[in-house]
């Protein structure tokens, strides 16, 4: 194959041509030569049709000495790592092995991506070569010769031209980006991520943890700072310290909450909940989250790119290593694609100190020694302003091994980890609808009405059915069930006998989500009381300050409310009304019976297995639903009926009233 000359020999050959004698020894500047064939020495005058032809077959002949050679095999190069097989995927991280045609990080013969890049990266070491024979021939140059041509020492610098294409990625990230398709990996355990980080060459490392705002805070890793041996934090002490070294090394900790668009509409909507998260998450946290502040609390929307730039900001002002840590499919790698500092990094400064020699001792694309496999911490891959970014994909375990990203000439790095195991709920849908199950976007929630006797199912997955104690049963008649939902499942409402026969799999249900032989595995998670009360918000003009100012004390009613929280999918908002009068008798039974003081609406929710479920206090971020715009009719068309008549009568009074012109006679 005919390889393309590189800029520097078409450069060096043109400027030689315009030289009567030469002044450059060939042997000062060897890529001279390849101009001998086409420019007549004894004059400056252009050659002759057959001496032309005469030349480009000579040139042809010396560049392709000089060309890359075809690799003939590819499995010849797996082995060793070499010529364009990376040392490890740059899409999910994982090593390049030659075993497991369906496992992660294995590259297959035939791919012409890869046979592209072994010859494009061939070319590039080669022009790298010529690049540098010509700067170092031209340092030669007297400078007289160079006004002569009319030139100077800064124009004779050719800059570096990247020609090599991007890394290839592995055949399962492939199949992952162009087909949707993919077998998940392992997920690791809590210690071997511990492990990883204390093999980071840094002193100064910072943990960004990863929450899904889809569940939040279902995909909180409990008590991770003492997990990983990070710096505690800070105290709500005014004397607390911001930052200090821990056991020689200073690691922090910062909360990152992704997919905050799901939250609310608008971005100040969404800035309005923090202090609602806060508090969450101090909950959440149990007994480690009293008595800290909670300053590290962020909010990121990488898809409406919402508070992406401040970050990407730390993340530079820092340094040292930033590690995402977090449950798979929070959204870590859309995170990092958004956050990673692009284009800070000068190139020209990092291959300044590299030599032909030194970059021959490196594998194929850079990634150093490789008596690091072994080591838990993959070597970091090449700086360059606009690398190969990990990729994104619904299936649970994308990334299978951390890829590390470095920025800023040296400054830092970014690491993505894998996810850490976060729940089984997908395993027990259909394989072709398991993509229903994750929240690509904001829904705008359904609200469902239901009463004891009735259950709301969710896709037959999940179901919801009203329960009360026994001494309330002849009250629960007047108490409702009112869902806002914010999932992607398909939902209905059904009487309680129909909806534990579709959740069994005994009934044939459109709607229902379930692979064949799962209803076995439904279980009840147990009995969730609506605690939280919520008249204030639900009352609306009765309690504004700006309305009725009415005390919600005074009020007939009370309304009460809860969150419940389904694994990596979503949340359903509970509310029930129950009359203040009601309310008093039942508590009273309720304490009657010893079971408890004050009695609340209650819903028992059946899952698989009795899992995938939890509780918040309620967000209420129905308030936040977009509310549909009316369609204004336009004004009706009058009728045309008499429109003529009326014109004329209106013009003949007009003529009626006009008073006569009197007629002057001529002088």
């Amino acid at each position: 194959m005919r390889a393309c000359v590189h800029p520097t020999i078409r450069i060096t050959t043109s400027v030689y041509r315009r030289l009567d004698v030469l002044p450059v020894p060939v042997f000062l500047c060897p890529v001279l030569q390849y101009a001998n064939a086409s420019r007549n020495v004894t004059t400056g005058l252009s050659t002759s049709t057959s001496e032309k032809a005469f030349a480009r077959k000579q040139k042809s002949q010396q560049y392709s000495s000089t060309a890359a050679v075809e690799p003939a095999d590819v499995d010849s190069f797996l082995p060793r790592f070499k010529n364009g097989v990376p040392f490890s995927c740059p899409g999910c991280g994982a090593l390049t092995q030659t075993a497991d045609s369906n496992g992660a990080g294995f590259y297959s013969k035939a791919r012409r991506s890869l046979k592209a890049s072994a010859h494009e990266k061939a070319k590039d070491h080669e022009g790298e070569k010529a690049r540098q024979v010509y700067e170092a021939a031209l340092a030669n140059v007297e400078g007289d010769v160079l006004k002569q041509l009319g030139l100077s020492a800064s124009s004779v610098e050719v800059p570096k031209q990247n020609v090599s294409s991007q890394i290839p990625v592995c055949d399962r990230c492939h199949d992952l980006l162009h087909h949707h398709k993919g077998v998940p990996i392992d997920h690791p355990t809590l210690e071997s991520i511990q492990d990883t980080m204390s093999e980071s060459p840094h002193d100064y490392n910072h943990v960004y943890h990863v929450l899904d705002a889809a569940d939040f805070p279902m995909s909180l890793i409990p008590r991770l700072h003492q997990h990983l041996s990070l710096t505690p934090q800070r105290s709500q002490n005014r004397r607390s310290k911001t930052e200090k070294y821990y056991h020689g090394t200073k690691a922090e900790l910062t909360f990152i909450v992704t997919r905050s668009d799901l939250l609310a509409p608008k971005k100040e909507q969404v800035d309005s909940m923090m202090p609602y998260l806060v508090e969450v998450l101090r909950d959440a946290l149990g007994s480690v989250g009293k008595d800290i502040r909670l300053g590290n609390v962020k909010c990121v929307s990488a898809k409406r790119g919402w508070w992406t730039r401040e970050l990407k900001k730390d993340i530079w002002k820092r340094g040292g290593g930033g590690w995402m840590v977090g449950k798979v499919n929070v959204g870590k790698s859309s995170l990092f694609e958004c956050v990673f500092p692009k284009g800070g990094t000068n190139e020209n400064k990092i291959g300044a100190s590299q030599t032909i020699e030194h970059q021959a001792e490196q594998n194929q694309y850079g990634y150093g020694d490789s008596s690091e496999i072994g080591s838990l911490l993959p070597p970091a891959q090449p700086e360059t302003a606009f690398p190969v970014l990990p990729i994104t994909s619904s299936i649970p375990g994308t990334t299978a091994s951390p890829i590390r990203l470095p920025f800023g000439n040296g400054k830092g790095e970014l690491i993505d980890l894998p996810g850490l195991h976060r729940g089984r709920l997908a395993s027990y849908i259909e394989l072709k609808r398991q993509g229903e199950l994750v929240m690509r976007h904001r829904v705008d929630p359904k609200q469902h009405v239901f009463k004891p006797g009735q259950s709301l199912l969710l896709g037959g997955l999940i179901r919801f059915t009203p329960t009360a104690p026994e001494h309330a049963l002849a009250g629960m008649g007047n108490i409702f069930i009112i869902a806002h939902t914010f999932v992607p499942l398909p939902q209905h409402i059904t009487s309680v006998d129909k909806a534990t026969k579709i959740q069994a799999q005994l009934l044939h249900s459109a709607n229902s989500i379930l692979k064949p032989g799962a209803g076995k595995h439904i279980q009840s998670a147990g009995r969730f009381q609506l605690k939280w009360e919520v008249t204030k918000q639900f009352t609306g003009p009765l309690t504004s300050k700006s309305a009725a100012k009415l005390n919600a004390e005074r009020l007939p009613f009370r309304i009460f409310s809860t969150d419940i929280l389904i694994e990596g999918c979503g949340w359903v908002e509970l509310t029930a009304q129950v009359s203040k009068t009601k309310l008093e008798e039942l508590s009273q039974a309720s304490i009657d019976s010893g079971s408890s003081t004050v009695w609340y609406p209650e819903v028992e929710i059946f899952s698989p297995e009795g899992k995938y479920v939890s509780f918040r206090k309620p967000m209420n971020a129905w308030l936040f639903a977009a509310k549909k715009k009316k369609i204004a009719k336009g004004r009706p068309r009058p009728s045309m009926k008499g429109a003529k008549r009326r014109e004329k009568a209106r013009k003949g009074k007009d003529q009626s009233e006009t008073p006569d012109r009197e007629l002057i006679p001529p002088a």
